[in-house]
């Protein structure tokens, strides 16, 4: 308790009185016996200052000039910190790259608009996610990519209206909170300027930098909650934006929940499906033409979801894409496909799609011959089949992926050829076995001229380059008789048969009179016509 009361004395205000008069009286003393103040000291004699009323006077003159010479630091001081905490508090709500409002300092601003939000809205929220922002930081730095979010934000602030926030919330994605003075047309035309904005190009060390921004608008009003709620149903229209195509704007719907929870959910359903195996492979059969004979099959995903159905790849594979599952997807319906088909005469091969993304692992080649390797299915019977949007978006690591398959043994298709961005450069350089002309051009063959003249140049370019050719989609007999004039090699399509699972592709070989390789036995000897709906 002493101890407490000593503690408490030394920090009052008169014990520091004391200590100053103390140390003042000391001083005097000091000067006048060592005559250190001899201006003092005739000042004395002439004022008669030896009075104690007169030193009681001068001490506490000195005493008052001491304290206000500590009370005007000690204000300095407050400043300071004030000026420092006001900093601090003004970096903790504002983005140190941009100088926009961060997420704290957003959801601030958004929630006291819902606390005044009336039964008409008087505000909204734009949520804006850059497109084609991670190409510019992984092909031009982070360097670059810090130039392209520091502009952003400064065409947002010369979009911003009066009264509004303007806000990075992270990476690169932005919000605006705006009011409502234009109504659902003045929104849309600030969404619309916007993407514009943000679509132009932005220099740096000689470079043109391009990126795009798709936006989410969520309306205020006393329905929407708080404003998690609401940043929440920006986000959903912005990724229904995205959904749609990126590059454009939508609004929330309440709708768009229930769509994101079906999404969440088929997710996690399929996640479980790749780990359960309720993904398998089904068998699309592939022949020569003209005379039918079964030379291979094409494999494709089907999912037997225990209360949907038969599911096929639209249904799963954009998904599985998105979330980075294709991959493993992909590889066990490969490890499946090899072990089916071992039994399969040795003239079969099976023609598998790799997604783009794969070949961005540079595993790749090893990944799929240690499927080989395990199932003791031999190279030289598969086909890879892969898409356009692969050359673009990495032609070196694809070039060095497909060499290696190749070195295996293992052939490479073109799949869908005519539908993306190849050129002549990619068929030379990539060294391709096969073209698969897509069944948006078979499709038509018989009813625009115009489309069976592409078809009849896409085979003989392939021949020119010594691939064979494929065409899918095949429906008609009178579409297998003009692309056998054409010199077209294989085909496939509804009209050989749809994709069937293992027990129907083994009954189809199976089948085969006795010594008679099943390979070389035509095809229609076993199908019909094939239904779509399969």
């Amino acid at each position: 308790m002493a101890q407490r009361r000593r503690g408490s004395w030394g920090e009052g205000e008169l014990y520091e009185a004391l200590c100053l008069l103390l140390t003042g009286a000391c001083c005097w003393i000091v000067g006048v016996h060592f005559e250190a103040f001899a201006g003092l000291n005739d000042a004395v004699r002439l004022y008669d200052l030896s009075d104690p009323l007169m030193l009681v006077a001068l001490m506490g003159v000195a005493l008052f000039a001491a304290n206000t010479v500590k009370s005007v630091r000690l204000r300095h001081v407050m400043i300071e910190r004030d000026a420092a905490a006001a900093q601090a508090a003004a970096v903790a709500r504002h983005d140190a790259l941009t100088g926009l409002a961060n997420r704290r300092l957003f959801l601030e601003r958004v929630e006291a608009a819902c606390r005044v939000a009336g039964a008409e809205p008087k505000a909204a929220v734009l949520l804006v996610d850059l497109d084609r922002f991670k190409p510019v930081n992984d092909i031009y730095g982070h360097a670059a990519g810090n130039a392209v979010l520091c502009a952003v934000a400064d065409r947002l602030l010369a979009l911003l209206p009066h009264h509004g926030v303007a806000a990075r919330l992270g990476g690169d994605e932005f919000a605006l909170l705006v009011p409502l003075d234009g109504g659902s047309d003045g929104l849309a035309r600030l969404a619309q300027a916007v993407m514009t904005s943000i679509a132009q190009p932005v220099l740096w060390s000689g470079n043109e930098l391009k990126v795009g921004a798709t936006v989410g608008i969520a309306v205020i009003s006393t329905e929407t909650g708080d404003a998690e709620f609401v940043l929440h149903a920006a986000d959903l229209a912005m990724y229904q934006g995205k959904k749609d195509g990126r590059g454009t704007y939508r609004v929330f719907r309440s709708s768009m929940d229930l769509e994101l929870k079906a999404r969440a959910r088929l997710e996690s359903e399929l996640r479980d499906a790749i780990e359960s195996g309720e993904i398998e492979p089904f068998y699309q059969p592939v022949v020569a033409i003209p005379g039918r004979d079964l030379i291979g099959v094409e494999v494709l995903a089907r999912w037997r979801h225990p209360e949907r159905g038969l599911l096929s790849p639209a249904a799963f594979i954009p998904i599985a894409e998105e979330t980075g599952m294709i991959a493993e997807l992909s590889y066990r319906l490969l490890r499946r496909a090899c072990l089916d088909a071992r039994s399969w005469p040795a003239h079969l091969q099976i023609a598998v799609n790799i997604a783009p993304q794969q070949f961005l692992d540079p595993w790749l080649a090893e990944r799929i011959l240690s499927i080989l390797t395990e199932t003791g299915f031999p190279p030289n019977r598969l086909e890879v089949e892969i898409t356009e949007t692969a050359l673009v978006n990495d032609l070196e690591a694809t070039r060095i992926t497909l060499t290696s398959l190749q070195n295996l043994g293992v052939r490479i298709a073109l799949d869908d050829f005519g539908t993306g961005y190849s050129s002549l450069y990619h068929l030379r350089e990539l060294k391709f076995d096969k073209l698969k002309i897509d069944r948006s051009y078979v499709d038509t063959i018989s009813m625009s001229e115009e489309r069976a003249k592409l078809v009849d140049a896409i085979i003989k370019l392939s021949s020119s380059l010594g691939l064979v050719t494929t065409a899918e989609g095949i429906e008609t007999d009178a579409s297998v008789d003009w692309l056998a004039g054409q010199g077209c090699d294989y085909g496939q399509g509804y009209l050989f048969g749809a994709p069937m699972p293992k027990e129907a592709m083994d009954a189809l070989i199976g089948t085969a009179p006795a010594g008679i390789p099943a390979a070389s036995v035509p095809l229609a000897a076993f199908v019909g016509s094939g239904s779509r709906a399969a």
